[in-house]
């Protein structure tokens, strides 16, 4: 994955504690911390997402149509 270098605006509360655990390597630099700060950001968006997703449906509907399926005559199944 190509990385793209930019510029950003940080309370310098949060930049004091940032460098505090680069410092003791926690991080190896600012740009370390900030990355997986924002990686786990995504990730945690994505989980929140699917589960507002999920939480919208419709359990006996959904298996309803996971069984719509097999309600057809055996015998019409292709021989494998």
């Amino acid at each position: 994955m190509g990385k793209a270098k930019i510029a950003i605006t940080m309370d310098a509360e949060f930049l004091g504690e940032l460098d505090r655990l680069v410092e003791e390597n926690y991080f190896q630099n600012r740009s370390q911390a900030i990355c997986d700060a924002v990686r786990e950001k995504l990730a945690r968006m994505r989980h929140s997402r699917l589960s507002i997703e999920c939480a919208k449906l419709d359990p006996k509907f959904e298996k309803a149509m996971a069984e719509e399926g097999l309600a057809e005559d055996v015998s019409q199944w292709p021989e494998y």
